[in-house]
């Protein structure tokens, strides 16, 4: 696997190393070990699928807040997403900051997102569904989540956004969790 550091602090692209021959190919698409060298979570305590029907979907900006705090890894498995992630770490040197990256079927690239960033996604394709682990259960009073059109971020979003939940409409306005100097 080749890890690549992206503009946000501990969130990487993660790229698989095919071996190839006349049958098609294989790939490692998690190793323990790697992941580990790399400074990132290796634990999985849940392995998770989502699906949507039309493109333009919004889902997220989800986390989880201590003592459930969890990283995660995703990957498109059918059709085409971009995957965001939003640092929401009070001391990090890329706080608020977002990047987003295209994880299609084709190209089989995953985005690692740390403890402490949020992450949503859209669908840039019809019946698109993308699977991500994480390193803890889902728990429902330590979930958290922003909006994906709140001015404290300005994520900018490749197609018109075309469904998004009730609920993740309704986060309230980011308050800013720095300590003022």
């Amino acid at each position: 696997m080749i890890f690549s550091t992206t503009n946000l602090s501990g969130v990487y692209v993660i790229e698989l190393e095919p071996r190839a021959d006349e049958r098609g190919f294989f790939a490692r698409s998690w190793c323990e070990r790697e992941f580990a060298a790399h400074g990132l979570s290796a634990e999985i305590a849940q392995i998770n699928v989502g699906f949507s029907a039309r493109r333009g979907t919004v889902r997220g900006m989800h986390y989880q807040v201590a003592p459930r705090a969890e990283a995660k890894t995703v990957r498109c498995t059918r059709g085409a997403i971009y995957d965001v992630a939003v640092d929401l770490r009070p001391g990090s040197s890329t706080y608020k900051g977002w990047v987003g990256l295209e994880l299609t079927a084709q190209n089989r690239r995953m985005l690692y997102i740390p403890e402490g960033c949020a992450h949503g996604y859209q669908t840039l394709a019809d019946d698109t569904e993308m699977c991500y682990q994480t390193s803890q259960p889902y728990t429902p009073e330590c979930t958290r989540g922003v909006r994906y059109d709140d001015a404290a971020f300005r994520i900018t979003w490749p197609v018109a956004v075309t469904s998004v939940s009730h609920a993740d409409r309704s986060w309230p306005d980011y308050q800013d969790e720095r300590v003022p100097a």
